[in-house]
């Protein structure tokens, strides 16, 4: 019935549909298995992509030739870049979706996507042959044949619900638990915990008062995620912003009793940095409010996603405190919130390919590796596609490193440090952020998409004519003059100091409250140049002209780092006869095997002196 798969992926949530499209793309006949074909890439909590460091995720993705960003824009109800009023490194991208049509346009872009079939069934368990994966048995007795597998199986490992006192299994409302993959793989040797997340209710949009919420719409100018020209909607929705109050906190902790985060009926750690609304009150208790986001769910429906309000206590409690909410004093519930528990691996069993060390030709992407967000599972889906692909193939495996992207960060993190709460991606996470920004993400992957034959050389011939024009924009500012007297009024106008002398176009565009906007409109030499341009290309040689001092700076600091990764470690190296490392230094090389020097600097419980003596023996 079945023939043997090159990749099998289990799952068809974010994760599982780029590692689907990743190795089918690459050349590897796939099967996607999911539990339900109708929830193809379903938006199970947020309808809405990107974010702090997510958007840089999503733009990396594209860049490298996956599919999340031209859905996201496909399907984009509103787009919102963040933190503007900061410097580049901190732009952030994020748009509000339609969450039936995103999960439409994934299965018809998987359905397009030559070499990639589909199977609705339930994965019970591996088959396993001399420690190397050769394929699944599914629920229904089926047994597949696959040279590797991804497992993707986000929060459905024998997930358990909870709302109030009430629990039952099942990965998301309405969908069974996925069970056996656990039991198996624990009785192999891997090593296993419970994690948590959650979701608030939703709402009939129809039901609400927007007049007494703040209105909060999209850029006027919208952006996109995808470097391709997809076409954008010509519209955009609108959002809101209301607040709990005094009496919502006070009705909401009379669930407390009844609460099973409080009553210890949830094992498993919740993301830090996305608390329900009782853990909010709890450990927040001197606010007096907190924000609430009113987000519609798509263009043709009235359901409403209220952002902030994520909780598990009991129904008729969500629903009294969700009344005092100013503007949902009518509100018409359409179904409640609810907390998930589920299985995951911590991440420090896997390579940087995100491959098992127990299994080989075994892959794990998503929340099964202890992370949470659509965007952090897409990325890992994508470099596993990649990985496995490669592996069976015979080709050089794919290893990001932290200096060239958000999701080399995002790996080595997990890998290396591993993760005992939910993993968040933030900015504040990549040491080399002022690199790793959103608007140069093709720059910095597309060559290494195109070498492995993920982007065309048409797209790469993009990506090096806008590198050409910006580096044209920047020499023509270095050499072009302009006279005082024209600039000046312009100056004086933004509140900066005017100008004394005649000087060059890029040292008055290197001081931060002149724009390139601003300048050519009292520079024809400039406006000439940049009409040939488009706004991308402009941009970039902006940031190019107003950083480039701390660019060259952090690309030393860069070259310096790469030393240590370029000291590759055997990975069975045996450090356990290394008298000179401490006791904690040889448990936790020995259980990470890190691929280099700079891996095992960033092992906690590494010391720099433990580096020194692994430097002096890996020199030997």
């Amino acid at each position: 019935m079945f023939k043997e798969y090159d990749v099998i992926v289990v799952g068809g949530g974010h994760a599982g549909c780029e590692a689907a499209a990743a190795a089918a793309n690459l050349g590897s006949s796939v099967l996607l298995i999911t539990m339900n074909m109708e929830t193809i890439a379903q938006m199970s909590c947020n309808p809405a992509m990107g974010g702090v460091a997510k958007g840089q995720i999503v733009r990396e993705i594209d860049a490298m030739g996956g599919y999340s960003g031209i859905i996201s824009d496909k399907t984009t109800l509103q787009f919102r870049m963040l933190n503007l009023s900061k410097g580049p490194a901190m732009w952030s991208p994020r748009t509000q979706n339609d969450r039936k049509r995103f999960a439409e346009e994934w299965r018809l872009a998987l359905e397009r996507t030559p070499n990639v079939d589909f199977w609705q069934d339930m994965v019970g368990s591996l088959l396993i042959k001399d420690n190397r994966v050769i394929g699944v048995k599914t629920a229904i007795g089926v047994e597949i044949k696959g040279k590797a597998v991804v497992l993707t199986n986000g929060t459905f490992l024998n997930g358990l619900i909870h709302i109030g006192e009430k629990k039952f299994g099942g990965g998301r409302t309405g969908e069974k638990a996925a069970t056996g993959l656990t039991e198996q793989l624990t009785a192999f040797g891997f090593e296993a915990g419970r994690m948590k997340t959650g979701t608030p209710p939703r709402v009939d949009g129809r039901s609400l008062n927007y007049s007494l919420m703040e209105e909060q719409w999209g850029d006027e100018n919208p952006g996109r995620f995808s470097f391709t020209n997809a076409e954008l909607p010509k519209e955009q929705r609108c959002c809101w912003i209301t607040y709990t109050n005094a009496n919502v906190h006070e009705t909401l902790k009379e669930g407390f009793e009844k609460s099973p985060m409080f009553t210890g009926r949830i094992k498993g750690l919740g993301p830090r940095y996305c608390p329900s609304i009782e853990d909010k009150i709890n450990r927040f208790a001197e606010r007096e409010r907190h924000q609430i986001f009113v987000e519609p769910e798509g263009w043709n429906t009235c359901e409403i996603y209220v952002n902030g309000f994520s909780t598990s206590l009991p129904e008729d409690v969500q629903y009294r405190a969700l009344t005092q909410i100013p503007g949902f004093e009518n509100a018409k519930m359409f179904r409640p919130g609810y907390a998930i528990e589920y299985d995951y691996f911590p991440p420090t069993q896997l390579s940087l390919t995100l491959e098992t060390k127990l299994i080989s030709n075994l892959f794990f992407a998503g929340q099964i590796n202890g992370t949470t967000g659509y965007e952090e599972a897409a990325s890992q889906g994508f470099i596993a596609g990649i990985n496995a692909h490669q592996k069976v193939s015979g080709q050089q495996e794919l290893i990001m490193k932290r200096s060239e992207s958000y999701i080399g960060v995002l790996i080595d993190d997990l890998v290396t440090k591993g993760t005992e709460e939910p993993y968040r991606m933030f900015t504040s996470r990549a040491e080399h952020r002022l690199l790793l920004r959103q608007d140069n993400a093709d720059i910095r992957l597309s060559p290494i998409a195109h070498k492995l034959g993920l982007i065309s050389d048409e797209r790469l011939d993009i990506v090096n004519q806008k590198i050409k024009n910006s580096d044209t924009i920047v020499a023509f500012a270095k050499k072009q003059g302009i006279e005082m007297n024209n600039a000046n009024s312009m100056l004086e106008e933004l509140g900066t100091t005017p100008l004394n002398q005649n000087v060059k176009l890029f040292s008055l565009l290197s001081r931060p409250q002149v724009g390139m906007n601003d300048v050519r409109k009292v520079s024809e030499p400039l406006e000439g140049l940049l009409k040939q341009f488009d706004k991308e290309t402009i941009e970039q040689a902006e940031i190019k002209i107003k950083y480039e001092s701390y660019f060259e700076k952090e690309q030393e600091i860069v070259n310096k780092m790469q030393k240590m990764e370029d000291k590759d470690i055997n990975p069975n190296f045996d450090y356990s006869q290394l008298v000179s490392l401490s006791k904690e230094a040889r448990e936790k090389l020995l259980k990470i095997k890190p691929r280099t020097l700079g891996q095992a600097s960033r092992i906690s419980g590494v010391s720099p002196s433990d580096i020194s003596v692994l430097m002096v023996h890996i020199s030997k």
